[in-house]
């Protein structure tokens, strides 16, 4: 029986090739004979499309639209890892305003129609809009000094003054005791990372839901976290898509991840169903569970229902589940729980509020309070909230060599 092919014999990257670009350039066909006008530009598309996917996940991807970029050409950034775009100057379509207008009646602008802000807020095929070239620019290379060249390289590590044990004491201001009341999870984040920096990814689309690079003692991690200022920090099809696609460059650029969890829930409504809820909020659960780097959560208040395990809890695998002493986690919140489980002894009391309020404080005191997850196994510790930063450096530096490996396949097929 013949032996398996070597790698030169299916054309994978070899020894000589470390990076793999030169495989990329031979995988791409080159020999193409089309000739008709506009036919020729057409099929080159196509090869640099596949050289874009073939790279995906091998070196980091930037666009810079610094100008139009319509029709097919379009595809061509959209498959990249970020997109920056300009306003006034960027714009991205697949079909003009002259054949919207033609075919649909629509009378629409360059910027309405592909605009940077339209990109940025709407469709989410930015991730980053600027006022001008330089502030862009100056963010491009911002964003490569947190990346490492390949996907065999660790980010470079950047010096840093902000002290390891630094406590954070202004976190016990900053979220409120009640988990009905908003908060800016930035502020957040902002005391804990180091000197309070970090990197927003798509920070005008899907808001209840922050992407961002930062740093911990040095190192780089990628951030996601509910935001309870934009829809209560509710999971919906957007905010999945948005988080998916962060932690799959995240995993594959060798970048640790840490979850701030606030989530109520997945937004419930018909649109939000009927839109696909189901499949495209799988993509977030699809990409944690198929994520191999460290990986730490932190629940603030609440984490209820499947949106809880969505965001990375321990039985997706998280290598480490935290949480402060404020935590809820549950099937569901106190007070829709005393209407769905006692709604019958409930109705049928001489006073019903009364009654729904002593259902309430019932549950909170026998299933909602900060040890329940911990007595069961589901949270490895609870922590002071003044201690965040130090932990979640300290919890990195363990998992730094972590190794974890997938099982044997050709890939997977995520939700689409």
């Amino acid at each position: 029986m013949r032996g398996a092919p070597g790698r030169a014999e299916v054309g994978l990257p070899g020894d000589d090739d470390p990076d793999g670009l030169a495989w990329i350039e031979r995988a791409v066909d080159e020999n193409s004979k089309a000739e008709l006008p506009g036919l020729k530009a057409a099929v080159e598309y196509g090869g640099i499309f596949r050289r874009n996917t073939l790279a995906s996940g091998v070196i980091p991807q930037i666009s810079v639209m610094l100008g139009p970029c319509a029709g097919g050409a379009a595809y061509s950034p959209a498959l990249t890892d970020f997109v920056f775009v300009v306003r006034d100057i960027s714009q991205m379509f697949i079909t003009g305003p002259d054949v919207v207008r033609t075919v649909t009646g629509a009378d629409v602008t360059h910027d309405e129609l592909g605009g940077a802000d339209v990109h940025g807020g709407s469709s989410g095929v930015a991730h980053f809009v600027h006022d001008d070239e330089h502030s862009c620019l100056a963010d491009v290379r911002l964003l490569l000094s947190m990346l490492p060249s390949n996907n065999r390289e660790l980010p470079t590590a950047a010096f840093t003054t902000d002290p390891v044990d630094r406590q954070v004491d202004a976190l016990l201001d900053i979220v409120p005791l009640d988990g009905n009341q908003p908060y800016d999870i930035r502020e957040v984040l902002a005391e804990i990372v180091d000197d309070g920096g970090y990197f927003e990814v798509q920070a005008a689309w899907a808001g209840n839901l922050v992407c961002a690079l930062a740093r911990l003692n040095g190192q780089v991690v990628g951030v996601v976290a509910s935001q309870p200022m934009v829809l209560a920090g509710v999971l919906d099809i957007d905010a999945s898509e948005k988080g998916a696609r962060f932690v799959q460059f995240c995993d594959a650029f060798n970048i640790p991840l840490l979850t701030l969890v606030d989530v109520p829930g997945f937004l419930p409504g018909v649109d939000q169903e009927h839109a696909g809820i189901i499949r495209r909020g799988a993509k977030l659960l699809y990409a944690y569970c198929n994520a191999t780097v460290p990986r730490v959560s932190l629940v603030l208040r609440k984490a209820f229902g499947g949106a809880y395990i969505v965001m990375d809890s321990l039985s997706i695998g998280t290598d480490l589940a935290l949480a402060w002493p404020t935590n809820e986690i549950a099937v569901m919140g106190a007070e829709a729980a005393a209407d769905v489980v006692f709604r019958r002894e409930i109705a049928a009391a001489a006073d019903p509020q009364a009654t729904r309020a002593q259902k309430i404080e019932e549950y909170r005191s026998e299933l909602g309070h900060p040890y329940y997850a911990t007595e069961r196994g589901l949270i490895d510790d609870v922590i002071d909230p003044r201690d965040t930063r130090t932990v979640l450096i300290r919890a990195f530096s363990m998992l730094q060599r972590k190794d974890n490996d997938l099982p044997r396949r050709k890939h997977g097929n995520p939700p689409q």
